[in-house]
């Protein structure tokens, strides 16, 4: 029997962790989905769109943003947001890989 050495970057395993519990919840996936449709998109259309509340709307995206899945800009007295599509691609293809679905 074959021994594997485990060693973890810890500060990668918790960059990590981040980006995979923001994807992980299904109203941050409805929401990153509207923003897909849509592009550049403010928090009012998201929420009324949705029928979600405000804070809760704010809560997700705040979550979203810390972990680099969505960025803002601000525009006027509207803040936008977008998808990093960068960083959501590349944890697509690690969970992929992981499960061996390449």
């Amino acid at each position: 029997m074959r021994r594997t050495k485990v060693t973890f970057d810890n500060e990668k395993l918790q960059v990590s962790t981040e980006i995979m519990r923001a994807l992980a919840h299904p109203l941050r996936l409805r929401i990153l989905e509207f923003i897909d449709r849509n592009g550049k998109i403010n928090v009012n259309k998201i929420y009324n769109t949705l029928n979600l509340e405000q804070s809760i709307t704010s809560q997700h995206l705040k979550v979203l943003r810390l972990a680099g899945v969505v960025k803002q800009q601000k525009q006027g007295k509207y803040v936008l947001y977008s998808i990093e599509y960068d960083l959501v691609e590349r944890a697509s293809r690690a969970v992929n890989n992981f499960l061996g679905k390449a």
